[in-house]
This record gives structure tokens, C-alpha cells and sequence, in this order.
């Protein structure tokens, strides 16, 4: 299969280098320090799964120069989803299938006017991994999934092939979704809670779980996003807490959201589309969000980052 990573970051930097590896002709779409040091190096990836170094990848800053392929990974920060999504447009054949694995919820209905929406397939990841260095994908724990699926619940062939074709590379679990919706919403709740107390307190995972106060701001902040869901029409199950229960508890000590990655590398932020979309669907919805309301405030100084 022909797949393009759009982009090669901390995400789509590791999934696109497991089918790399399991001989995809894959090519990566990046820019600055990180093109110019998989370019000359190579891509490394460092994982309890495996590690691994491809050399001679196939890198560009320029989509025009690739042409249609078989699945788009779309993995860029959601302040570049309309703008990433027209640099796509090269990528997108009669029978591409553009996979977005970006956080928030409104991935889907922003990509479509752009790239179509017999294209556009929902997705949601599953990963903890950075960018530890240029052309260097740290991977922590032993996670690296990712869900997708029509978010109108429509069944889609082809896509299931690419799926079926993907998941044969070690190092990563891929699979359609039934219901890929939900999937969706319960990703938000649960980054919704990860990217708000671990930014919100800089602290990791390991010490909020352990601390009473700290643990309980983590879960105020994941009921108030299941309240908005649960608004919006989304249907969560009734065990849903039990289930995030033992996902946060599955999560290594040392995890931090990416929002606080990107918090204390001084870059941008993702705060708008995750606790300011609770705040704005909280309104929209007429259900209280004060948890999320602080987050957002709290952040609000560092979302467009610091000066370098």
C-alpha cells in the first residue's frame, strides 16, 4: 500500500514508521529541524515495543510531489486542520481513504468540505510518544492503537482492506470501529481529563492519580466533557466510567498529555478545540463546565506559546 503521513510528528512519526518497517511504501510529510534530520538520519523510533532505525525514508515538505495514495494518516495539530487539509488535496484520489487521528471531536466536519466527505474517515489514537529529537520518536508504555470508522456509522469496503492490509505491522493494533462516533467522544472525555490536569497542574499522570485533591479536579474535569457528550445525543454505556477507571490506571506513572508536552516546550497549544470545545459546547448546550472553564483560563496566557 501507498500511505502518506501528514504529518511526521510524535503520532504519525511512530504509526508511519511501524508500517514503514512492515513494507508500506510509506511517505512522510514534515518540515524544519525534523525533514532535515530525517533526511540525513534517518527515522528512529524508541519503543518498549521494539525500536526502530529506517534509513533512506521517504521525506517531503511538498504534498504536490507525491501524488494520489492509498490512506492519508492525518495527524497534525488542529490549528493546521483546514490548512493541512488543503496541502492534502494532491494526496486525494477516487479511492483514498484520509484516516484523521487528531484530538477534539470536529475533525471530520472541518476536513470535509476540503477533501470530500466519501474520503473522510474518523479515527481517534491510542499512543503516548513524543518528539524527543529531530528525527527522533520516543514511545512510551506498551499502547499504540488506533480506531476508525464512518462517523455516520456507514460500512466502507475498501477501507477495511486498507485496515486489514495495516494491521499486519508489528507495533501497532488498527481496526474499524462499529460505532465510530462514540469512540470519538470517549477519547475527548478522557484527553478532555489528561491534557487539562496534567497541563493545568504540571504534574504527570503518576502523581495526580496519587494525590486526593489533584485526582479529583481530573475526574470534575472528565465528568463535566461526558455531561456535554451525553447532551450533544452521544450515547455512552453505562459501565463507561468502570472502563475509564481502568484506562487511567493503565497509563504509566510518567505520562503527560501532549498538551503539556507542548506547554513545557513552549509551543502552541491545543487549547480551543479541547477544554475551550467543552466550554463552548457547555454553553451551546446549557450544561455547567467550571472545571474545564478553569483549565481554559488558566491556560489561556500560553496557548499560542512562548516567545523563542
Amino acid at each position: 500500500m501507498r500511505i502518506a503521513v501528514m504529518a511526521a510528528g510524535a503520532v504519525g512519526g511512530y504509526f508511519g514508521a511501524r508500517l514503514a518497517a512492515a513494507g508500506h511504501d510509506v511517505v512522510f510529510i514534515a518540515r524544519g529541524a525534523h525533514r532535515d534530520a530525517i533526511r540525513r538520519d534517518g527515522l528512529k523510533v524508541e519503543s518498549p515495543l521494539g525500536d526502530l532505525h529506517l534509513k533512506d525514508v521517504n521525506v517531503t515538505d511538498d504534498p504536490r510531489t507525491i501524488g494520489p495514495v492509498d490512506v492519508v494518516l492525518f495527524a497534525v495539530k488542529l490549528w493546521d486542520t483546514e490548512s493541512a487539509g488543503e496541502q492534502a488535496r494532491p494526496l486525494v484520489g477516487p479511492n483514498t481513504r484520509v484516516i484523521t487521528v487528531q484530538n477534539g471531536v470536529d475533525s471530520v466536519e472541518r476536513l470535509s468540505p476540503i477533501l470530500g466527505v466519501d474520503a473522510i474517515v474518523g479515527g481517534i489514537t491510542v499512543v503516548v510518544s513524543k518528539i524527543a529529537a529531530p528525527g527522533v520518536i520516543r514511545h512510551t508504555g506498551t499502547m499504540a492503537r488506533i480506531r476508525c470508522g464512518r462517523v455516520d456509522g456507514r460500512s466502507d469496503a475498501l477501507l477495511l482492506r486498507y485496515v486489514e492490509d495495516m494491521n499486519r505491522a508489528e507495533g501497532l493494533d488498527i481496526s474499524v470501529a462499529e460505532n465510530m462516533l462514540l469512540e470519538i467522544w470517549k477519547k475527548f472525555v478522557m484527553l478532555s481529563g489528561t491534557s487539562g490536569a496534567t497541563a493545568g497542574t504540571r504534574q504527570t499522570l503518576g502523581a495526580i492519580r496519587d494525590d486526593p485533591d489533584m485526582c479529583a479536579f481530573f475526574w470534575r474535569l472528565m465528568n463535566e466533557t461526558m455531561a456535554v457528550g451525553r447532551a450533544a445525543g452521544v450515547g455512552f454505556p453505562a459501565d463507561f466510567p468502570v472502563e475509564l477507571e481502568r484506562s487511567v490506571a493503565a497509563f504509566p506513572p510518567t505520562m503527560k498529555a501532549s498538551m503539556a508536552n507542548d506547554l513545557d516546550s513552549g509551543n502552541r497549544l491545543e487549547l480551543d478545540w479541547l477544554a475551550g470545545r467543552v466550554v463552548a459546547l457547555g454553553k451551546k448546550f446549557g450544561v455547567p463546565t467550571p472545571t474545564q472553564e478553569t483549565v481554559y483560563a488558566i491556560l489561556k496566557p500560553y496557548r499560542m506559546g512562548r516567545a523563542k
